[in-house]
């Protein structure tokens, strides 16, 4: 990441929504800074967000785009437990890992690690997720600080680095044979084992004491 953009990514909310168009405000920031994206597409931030992107960029003041979504009080996720049938879709899509569960069990949303995204509302196939507003009349940065979105980027950095383990272990986890290959093995290791039998068969008897 260059300088510049590390200076727009630090004054991004870092609630990795993906509503710029980018899959996490990181590629957002590269983007602004490579002069391929502009400094009106971040919802959370707000006005106050935009304000400060011009800042840093020299670029003019201008409204959020609405085709990237409104200001407005910050979200949070909230499940209705009754309905949850613990599919764990919810627990991949969310960013910065807010919500608790395992398979076929109720799961919930711990408060404080909820960005508001929004990302786990599509994946629930029960609509089990609802959204309620965290911060009635503020929105943007006024409903947001600066060490609520240093601790999302960490539990994100923290996701993203349990992901792409997971990844690396399924592609390096051995590959079950294919039947024709399990039949060859199979085959090996028979003509083997009566090699084996049939040496021992022709060995003269040991001789007795």
């Amino acid at each position: 990441m260059s300088p510049l953009a590390a200076r727009i990514h630090a004054a991004l909310p870092q609630t990795q929504c993906t509503r710029c168009g980018y899959p996490d405000c990181a590629g957002y920031a590269e983007a602004i800074a490579n002069d391929e994206a502009g400094i009106h597409q971040c919802p959370p931030g707000g006005a106050e967000g935009i304000a400060r992107l011009a800042a840093i960029t020299g670029r003019p003041l201008q409204p959020l785009g609405t085709e990237f979504g409104t200001e407005g009080p910050r979200r949070m996720a909230v499940i209705d437990e009754a309905w949850c049938i613990g599919c764990t879709l919810c627990l991949d899509a969310c960013p910065t890992d807010a919500i608790l569960g395992i398979h076929k069990r109720m799961h919930t949303v711990i408060e404080p690690h909820c960005t508001g995204c929004e990302l786990c509302i599509p994946v629930c196939p029960v609509d089990c997720i609802s959204l309620e507003d965290a911060t009635p009349g503020r929105s943007g940065w006024q409903a947001w600080s600066q060490a609520q979105a240093d601790a999302a980027l960490q539990r994100y950095q923290l996701h993203a680095r349990h992901r792409d383990d997971g990844q690396r272990e399924a592609e390096e986890a051995p590959k079950p044979l294919e039947p024709q290959a399990a039949d060859t093995r199979k085959r090996s290791i028979v003509e083997a084992a009566l090699a084996r039998a049939r040496a021992a068969s022709q060995r003269p008897p040991a001789a007795k004491p």
